[in-house]
């Protein structure tokens, strides 16, 4: 894909004009650029995160490609801090037309070291934080005028050895998007799901020394031989938000090469066929993916 200074999106220009988009997690990451590729698509996007710093950046890039971008400051765990910035976003914006749940986090430890307070903080984090925004945003202004939440998961289908603390949270959003597609099918919203597998994301570079020693090879375990693009986890997100997805509810669609296919009794073939969708202008290879 040929070089640009704005985002490269397959779908239509215009897509989302005069729409109201919230990305959690939107300083870094998949956040960022999903927030970069709605904007491009005519959203005004909302970034939320704890980081107020990081959000303004991304707010000034949006900017910079003509797109509009609010900014709001919001740990997801806390229930009160939810129910008034989402008061606030309708007060000040108006209808909300999707939701992107994307703030997530996790670290590397085995079961047995993992002790009830790092446990409930990730389940908080990539769970219960999905759970009061859904809620909040469905109360507030979907249950009126519909619309469309995704929210990010993670590959966790045969189990998330080293971070079982997130897999458990993860597979409990998972049945989570199920029951609010069905609750809320009535209320003209649809509720969906996106697991990305091992992507090239500046989320690499946040883990420890020894799981970054790892993460270089991680490719020799996907079939298309390669790790994914911020920009193709985007595509989907996107997609589902969209009105071609308008007969899709309750799914969790995956974004990871096959990662979770073939066994060791039939291991995958060498290639360079894959090629990447590099949409993002901005994206950055992660300093965990350069050879040391």
């Amino acid at each position: 894909m040929e070089t640009s200074n704005r985002y490269q999106s397959v779908l239509c220009p215009g897509l989302f004009a005069g729409q109201l988009h919230i990305v959690t997690g939107g300083g870094s990451g998949i956040g960022r650029c999903t927030a970069h590729e709605l904007a491009s698509l005519g959203a005004e996007v909302v970034l939320i995160g704890r980081k107020i710093e990081k959000l303004k950046r991304v707010q000034e890039e949006i900017a910079d490609a003509e797109g509009v971008a609010h900014i709001y400051s919001l740990d997801i765990r806390d229930e009160d801090g939810v129910r008034e910035t989402v008061e606030m976003i309708v007060k000040t914006h108006g209808v909300i037309h999707g939701l992107v749940n994307n703030a997530g986090g996790q670290y590397p430890a085995p079961l047995a070291t993992i002790n009830k307070k790092g446990f409930d903080a990730v389940v908080a984090t990539n769970l219960t934080g999905g759970f009061l925004m859904s809620r909040e945003v469905f109360l507030q202004s979907m249950s009126d005028h519909g619309g469309a939440i995704v929210n990010i998961v993670a590959d966790m289908w045969n189990g998330m050895p080293g971070m079982g603390h997130s897999g458990a949270a993860r597979a409990g959003m998972v049945n989570l998007t199920k029951t609010a597609a069905f609750e809320w099918a009535s209320s003209g919203v649809r509720v969906n799901a996106i697991a990305p597998g091992w992507i090239a994301s500046s989320g690499l570079d946040t883990y420890d020394e020894t799981t970054k020693s790892m993460i270089l090879g991680l490719k020799q375990h996907v079939p298309l031989r390669r790790l994914g693009e911020e920009a193709e986890v985007s595509a989907a997100i996107c997609f589902l938000l969209s009105p071609a997805a308008a007969f899709i509810t309750g799914v969790t669609l995956s974004v990871d090469g096959g990662a979770p296919l073939g066994s060791p009794a039939f291991p995958s073939f060498d290639h360079d066929r894959s090629e990447a969708f590099q949409g993002f202008h901005l994206a950055t290879p992660p300093d965990a993916l350069k050879s040391k």
